[in-house]
């Protein structure tokens, strides 16, 4: 399965109140190819029936459905993959742990973590923050650039995910950059009309 497209991350924290089963559904519906299930504060066991919802959908849209941080529950709810940070399991490791058709994603910031996680078995390698956001927690944010994505783009043979700050009027300047996907949280969970915003950050792929 392609990495290519709209990736929304649903965050149940970003969601305004609304269910984020819902709201994945209108992202899906609006255009997304992958959905990632990102859940920085519940226990994994209570997160288990709203990750399980978001792989059914995943398969009705023949969306790829990625897991993030957490090996376990991704296996445990049979996703395409999971998202792995500097400060998760390595992709080696995870490499180890899972199917060889599971796709593994990483974040990274620069040239040397990019090649270090494509080296170590990485499916693909997210680069962020692109700009600045409030969807993740400010000690954990490290500023890029589309330039800076440029650069990893030039230095792998992976697909490369633009991440961070990213909404309908910065997206054509990440994708000019050369990302072959964009992810996304407050641009899609985070709008009113979350359909609506997944439509307007897909027209920018055309």
């Amino acid at each position: 399965m392609s990495i290519r497209g709209l990736y929304v991350i649903i965050d149940p924290d970003a969601c305004g109140g609304r269910d984020p089963v819902d709201v994945a559904r209108q992202a899906l519906a609006g255009g997304a190819s992958i959905i990632q299930w990102r859940d920085k504060r519940r226990e994994k066991g209570v997160q288990l029936a709203d990750a399980r919802a978001l792989g059914k959908l995943c398969k009705e849209y023949g969306a790829l459905y990625i897991v993030n941080d957490h090996v376990d529950l991704a296996l445990a709810v049979a996703a395409d993959g999971v998202h792995v940070g500097q400060g998760d399991l390595p992709a080696d490791v995870v490499r180890g742990l899972v199917p060889d058709s599971f796709v593994i994603g990483a974040s990274t910031n620069n040239v040397d973590e990019a090649r270090a996680a494509e080296v170590a078995g990485a499916s693909y390698i997210a680069v962020g923050s692109m700009f600045p956001t409030a969807s993740k927690e400010p000690e954990r944010t490290r500023a890029a650039t589309p330039e800076r994505l440029r650069e990893v783009k030039a230095v792998v043979d992976v697909p490369v995910v633009g991440i961070g700050g990213i909404d309908a009027s910065t997206i054509s300047e990440v994708l000019a950059a050369g990302a072959d996907a964009v992810a996304v949280i407050s641009a899609v969970c985070g709008a009113e009309d979350p359909k609506a915003a997944a439509e307007a950050l897909v027209a920018a792929f055309n």
